[in-house]
């Protein structure tokens, strides 16, 4: 049997790149452009994205 894992099964292999992470203080994530500093994205529960590095305070 061989024991290769399928391809194409949608995961991601590392981290996202040119994106960083912060928390809001209302709790909330959101995911920030590192190229030009805008807002992409902010979570609507309290886990933080995944694979996209944190901001230093």
């Amino acid at each position: 049997m061989a024991t290769n894992p399928p391809k194409g099964d949608g995961h991601r292999n590392g981290a996202v790149r040119d994106r960083s992470q912060f928390q809001h203080p209302n709790g909330h994530w959101v995911k920030r452009d590192a190229d030009t500093g805008r807002i992409m994205d902010v979570k609507s529960d309290n886990a933080p994205f995944k694979g996209v590095r944190r901001e230093k305070d």
